[in-house]
């Protein structure tokens, strides 16, 4: 078969093409090869800086009123009146039922009536025994005579002092079947009702609560009793209630158990909350917060720097040459984003994100500020730190 020079000039530029290509992949995979991966870790950093920090502790809370009074009939009678509704607000003082006091009434007008017959017989007594003694300073009766006259007197004054004191029992057992509220506060349900029989030893016909100002009941860590004591040596801490609906409340610490809960290593404690406006119920959780103490001189760095591995806890420190290394700490506390740390000095600067992919030794460079934290124009924005 013969090869014309066409034919042989083309079959030349097609294997020369075929070289160039072959070549170019085969430098440009040396060249991908030969490249690093990854070479330098785009970080956040920030400096340790020493301050002092308050320690917060948190607990779950229970709104209790501050004072709850069970109304119970102090003698069995029948109710004749109710005189509030269920879920009024009562004043101390203020009449809430009337008892049938029929029989009461008449043992107090028997009880003033025999009164008034011992003063009757007391002061006939009296002026015998002042005619006896006229009489026998004229020699014409015996002294016997006026000894029994004045033994007369002297028992008839000890009968109307029982007496009194009969009508005066009569009166407290009338007063018995006008029930009042002992304390202002607001009433529950109501369980009787005109015609109901009530018993001392019964349900309560109602019960009061005060709920202005409130309690809220909570426990902390035993640990934290010896510095809040130190903290508040006149025990009137200040608490703060965080309150479910959004929005808190600031109260004072009124009682630390005498004892803790061994099982729980906690003790109970309760503060009282102004409630004016009835924001919180009896019943109800929310979340209470109290500052222990202040720890002076703390070296504190951003939470989200501390990297938490099996068995310790550690921070990535920036070196002078922009490398990474990794250093162990103890965390003191953790509050507000802010962690408490030891085993770093003030001034060191840390990575606070990007830790997820950083190894010691690790080449970084600081994350440049975005457009959006620089303003419409370009100025008075977030700074990226010196690179």
């Amino acid at each position: 078969m013969r090869v014309t020079s066409k034919q042989f000039l083309i079959a030349a530029i097609l294997l020369a093409a075929g070289a160039g290509i072959y070549f170019a992949l085969n430098s440009k995979s040396d060249t991908s090869a030969r490249q690093p991966r990854n070479p330098v870790q785009v970080i956040r950093s920030g400096v340790a800086q020493q301050k002092s920090i308050p320690i917060t502790v948190y607990a779950n809370g229970t709104v209790t009123a501050f004072n709850t009074v069970d109304v119970r009939p102090q003698v069995q009678n029948i109710v004749r009146a109710v005189h509030v509704n269920e879920g009024q607000e009562v004043r101390a003082g203020q009449l809430l039922f009337t008892l049938d006091q029929r029989n009461d009434t008449s043992n107090v007008d028997k009880a003033q009536a025999q009164v008034a017959r011992d003063r009757a017989d007391l002061a006939d007594a009296e002026n015998t025994l002042k005619r006896n003694q006229e009489l026998f300073a004229k020699k014409f009766v015996a002294e016997a005579v006026v000894d029994t006259a004045r033994n007369k007197v002297d028992a008839l004054r000890g009968t109307l002092k029982a007496d009194q004191a009969a009508a005066q029992s009569s009166n407290v057992v009338l007063s018995y079947n006008q029930i009042t509220a002992s304390i202002s506060g607001r009433i529950g349900a109501i369980t009787v009702h005109p015609g109901s029989l009530a018993q001392p030893s019964s349900t309560p016909m109602v019960t009061i609560s005060q709920i202005d100002p409130i309690a809220v009941a909570f426990a902390v860590p035993e640990r934290e009793l010896t510095y809040i004591v130190a903290t508040y040596p006149k025990g009137d801490a200040p608490v703060v209630a965080q309150l479910a609906g959004g929005g808190q409340v600031e109260g004072k610490l009124v009682f630390i158990d005498n004892t803790s809960d061994t099982q729980t290593g906690t003790i109970r404690m309760k503060a009282e909350f102004p409630n004016k406006d009835r924001k919180m119920w009896p019943g109800t959780f929310v979340n209470v917060s109290l500052v222990s103490r202040t720890l002076s001189n703390a070296v504190v760095v951003p939470a989200q720097a501390v990297v938490t591995g099996p068995v310790e806890k550690s921070v990535y420190v920036v070196q002078p040459d922009e490398t990474v290394k990794m250093q162990k700490i103890e965390v003191v506390t953790i509050d507000n984003g802010q962690a408490a740390v030891s085993g770093i000095a003030a001034g060191t600067r840390v990575v606070i994100e990007g830790t997820q992919n950083l190894r010691p030794g690790a080449k970084v460079k600081e994350m440049q500020a975005t457009p959006a934290a620089t303003g419409k124009n370009g100025k008075g924005g977030k700074k990226s730190a010196p690179q």
